[in-house]
């Protein structure tokens, strides 16, 4: 894919993106992290999407 094309389609990802810009490495960590420590110790059988709003758009 060209360096144009590969523009093009980051901008139609980014219009789809409700929080406007893409999640970072640390943010998804963070909530695994989260998930793993206590303060989840209650936390059972739920999903918990990490994606900047994605899923509800």
């Amino acid at each position: 894919m060209a360096a144009e094309e590969q523009a093009a389609a980051m901008v139609d990802i980014m219009k789809q993106q409700p929080i406007g810009r893409l999640g970072a490495a640390d943010e998804i960590a963070d909530a695994v992290l989260w998930l793993c420590g206590p303060g989840a110790g209650f936390v059972i059988g739920t999903a918990l999407p990490v994606d900047g709003g994605l899923t509800v758009h």
